[in-house]
């Protein structure tokens, strides 16, 4: 008994010697790396697990330990709270120091405009994405809308940091400059050319919303160059959704409005420019702001003897020579 005893004692010593160790351990793995003040910058992406963030800290020497970092913010049930952004952290400072910083509000916020928005969408994506009062993004919105005036199609769709206080200004040209630069590196490839900025840009706007894949770009851009150098109306769905928009915008408030809304055979007798229904060639100026892919396909469009292509429900896209074949998938694809 006396052996039992003993035995239970001996592993109850280990137990709080070990559990002893490990806090002590465990608590100076949490204390700072040094002394040093210096400010570096360290940005959080959207989306980042608890456990790459340690990873990140720790190679940027702002923490001792990324096992303990993640352990100490699940333990506290801080995985969540901690912010996407950019932040100003220092050596200097302890594990929960650093937690309470990426705690709070960011420098910079990140800012997500996908391929294919007009610039009422993109404000609003960026009015959403920055902290600002109701009074602020009235303002923040007239302002950028006035400085995008004329500049659908160039305002390129990327991910962006922003600092919490920038300007309509600032995020208009940020847009405007990296368009520009995009524009001019894909352009060199093709420096031959035959069509100017304005027109390709216009059909790459197209382009964005009329096709759902990487592939099928080029084969449509082809078709559509086709129709235009022959004479023909292009007959694009996205075209008459921008003209429909515009016409909602005059009439009611713009937070109201379906900016890209199935057509009716109403719709299709819109009088507007952009009805690629009514007039040939391409519509008067882009329709939304394109990626680069789209770009690249406006810019080298693929040679086919397709003439129209239809979208069945799914998705998949249907290529047709003739009226005939086109009209055949129509009533195949679309019940129509």
């Amino acid at each position: 008994m006396k052996r039992i005893y003993f035995i239970f004692v001996l592993i109850l010593i280990v137990v709080i010697f070990s559990a002893s160790s490990f806090y002590y351990w465990f608590k100076k793995e949490l204390t700072p790396v040094s002394n040093s003040e210096e400010k570096v910058t360290f940005v959080v992406p959207k989306g980042t697990a608890a456990s790459e963030i340690g990873s990140f800290l720790y190679n940027n020497r702002l923490i001792r330990n990324q096992l303990v970092f993640k352990i100490y913010v699940t333990l506290l049930n801080k995985t969540k709270s901690i912010n996407a952004g950019e932040f100003e952290l220092s050596p200097s400072m302890s594990v929960s120091e650093i937690v309470s910083v990426l705690g709070k509000g960011p420098k910079e916020f990140w800012v997500i405009i996908p391929e294919g928005l007009r610039k009422e969408e993109i404000v609003l994506r960026i009015t959403e994405s920055l902290p600002m009062n109701s009074e602020e993004t009235i303002v923040f919105k007239e302002q950028f809308l006035d400085l995008a005036k004329t500049s659908e199609g160039y305002l390129f769709p990327d991910t962006y940091l922003f600092p919490k206080e920038a300007t309509a200004k600032l995020v208009f040209e940020r847009l405007r400059s990296t368009f520009d630069d995009k524009y001019e590196s894909l352009v060199k490839k093709y420096a031959d050319s035959k069509f100017t900025k304005g027109e390709i840009v216009t059909m790459a706007s197209i382009l964005e919303r009329e096709t759902k894949t990487t592939s099928e770009k080029p084969i449509v851009s082809g078709i559509l160059w086709k129709r235009i150098e022959n004479g023909w109306p292009l007959q694009v769905d996205a075209s008459v959704q921008y003209a429909v928009a515009n016409v909602s915008l005059k009439l009611q408030k713009q937070k109201d409005i379906n900016w890209w809304p199935v057509l009716t055979l109403q719709d299709l007798d819109v009088d507007s420019p952009y009805n690629t229904y009514k007039y040939k060639g391409l519509p008067l100026a882009p329709i939304c702001n394109p990626g680069l892919e789209s770009l690249q396909a406006a810019l080298d469009p693929q040679v086919s003897d397709y003439w129209f292509y239809i979208h069945s429900p799914d998705g998949t896209i249907h290529y047709a020579k003739t009226a005939e074949e086109h009209a055949a998938n129509v009533r195949k694809y679309l019940n129509k």
